[in-house]
């Protein structure tokens, strides 16, 4: 062997040494530890410790010439560059997260409830009668009418509101429904010019009297929060308090009679605008008295005229969805004083149909016409629509909202550490739970589980 190849030998033999070394260095360094985990999750690396120095000739290699400098006798041997152990943070886990706090949505307060069964003292005895018909159901709403003959009677004659009076202070939370008409001889069959004509004797003031005996009544029976059903039905062509023949006069006449119960001291009443369903003789909105004077938006509702289906009766020409986005675009709550069977029979449909309906719009309260042909407690041919409302309304109460969890306070410490395994609740039914580990479980939330019945149910 020349010189030369000496030489050249001895450089190759430096280099892998130097290389060698290195390596040795490398593999001292973080995320190579035997038995480290892998990824996010793994058990932080024990710190960096320097390589131990390697036994070799070439451990030390002298610094690179300048290749003018070098000479063939002497090789320029180049510096392997060994990386040093750098010092490293160790991994720490991920913090645990703090739980969102879970968003009840409260459950809806299921709308009060009663019936019309008689107007004096016998109506209170069957309230009770029918909350136990049915199954101890909370009939929150007394309904009565005074009776519009005369205006002493339109008043409150003495001893006919009492007893109604005396039911309404039981419970704080009963309310009392009181029809109220307008104007004496109410179902006389008044001609439309005198109808008109005693509409503007009230509009100016002539009967506001009557109408203050009647606050000053209620008031003096501690029932000061009494929902008067004033002027009902209107658009029809029943009562003598009807729109038709003078709109503007009924409105003024309305906006009279609630500023002067509103005067009585005391007072806390609720005035329910409340047409019949549909146009019938004029357009009810055209009667509308305005919102200062109304406080809820009622409607009669009853099944008719003959052949018209309940989705009829929603869409039709100032109907059931008219009446709701009526109420709503006037900021008002809407009640249903008076529906029920009518001229479609023994409709077990529309019952279903129309509880469906007032639960769904939250109506302030409702209560059935409840003597034949409208009724099902009273009135025996109508066993279809009395199974219906029955099976619906039995045991009904008032359902308080659950509670909603504290949110959590952002000032309490969060561990760092490996979270703990929580207590695991039990699986629902026909659901079989899989197991991914604790993390993974973790940041699910809990654990999956599938539903042992999926193939049936896609079948």
């Amino acid at each position: 062997m020349t010189p030369q190849q000496r030489r050249t030998r001895s450089w190759r033999l430096a280099v892998v040494a130097a290389a060698v070394a290195a390596s040795a260095a490398l593999a001292s360094g973080p995320g190579f530890a035997a038995g480290a985990g892998v990824g996010r999750f793994a058990d932080p690396p024990a710190p960096a410790v320097d390589a131990p120095a390697v036994d070799a000739p070439a451990a030390t290699v002298p610094a690179a010439t300048s290749a003018t400098s070098a000479t063939p006798d002497t090789p320029a041997t180049p510096d392997i560059p060994v990386t040093p152990a750098l010092p490293t943070t160790p991994v720490q886990p991920p913090p645990v997260p703090v739980p969102a706090p879970v968003t009840v949505t409260p459950v809806k307060p299921v709308p009060a409830f009663g019936a019309y069964l008689d107007y004096g003292a016998r109506g209170v005895a069957r309230i009770a009668q029918l909350s136990e018909w049915l199954g101890g159901a909370e009939l929150r709403v007394g309904h009565t009418y005074l009776p519009g003959d005369r205006w002493r009677s339109i008043e409150g004659p003495p001893g006919f509101l009492d007893v109604w009076a005396d039911w309404r202070r039981e419970k704080d939370d009963r309310m009392l429904v009181l029809n109220v008409p307008m104007l004496e001889r109410n179902e006389e069959g008044v001609s439309d010019a005198d109808v008109r004509t005693l509409l503007r004797q009230g509009a100016a003031g002539e009967f506001d009297h009557h109408f203050k005996a009647l606050a000053e009544r209620l008031v003096r029976l501690e029932v000061p929060d009494t929902v008067i059903v004033l002027g009902w039905e209107m658009n029809g062509t029943t009562y003598t308090h009807r729109c038709g023949p003078d709109p503007e006069a009924w409105k003024t006449y309305w906006n009279r009679i609630v500023t002067t119960m509103r005067s009585v001291p005391g007072q806390k009443f609720r005035f329910d605008f409340t047409p019949t369903r549909g146009r019938d003789a004029v357009p009810w909105t055209e009667c509308y008295p305005g919102d200062d004077t109304v406080d809820i938006v009622g409607m009669d509702s009853y099944d008719q005229p003959t052949g018209l289906s309940f989705d009829e009766q929603v869409k039709e020409p100032y109907g059931l969805q008219e009446h709701v986005d009526f109420a709503k675009s006037h900021g008002k709550p809407i009640s249903y004083p008076e529906w029920g069977l009518f001229r479609n029979g023994d409709n077990a449909a529309y019952m279903r149909r129309m509880l469906t309906w007032m639960d769904e719009h939250q109506a302030l309260y409702n209560t059935l016409t409840d003597y034949c042909p409208h009724g099902v407690f009273q009135c025996r041919q109508n066993p279809q629509s009395t199974a219906v409302y029955r099976s619906l309304l039995s045991g009904r109460t008032d359902e308080p909202a659950p509670s909603i969890p504290a949110p959590v306070d952002p000032t309490t410490p969060v561990p760092t550490g490996r979270p703990t395994t929580p207590g695991t609740p039990e699986p629902p039914a026909n659901c079989s739970p899989l197991e991914l580990g604790d993390w993974v479980e973790h940041w699910l939330g809990g654990r999956l589980c599938v539903r042992l019945d999926w193939w049936s149910r896609n079948r």
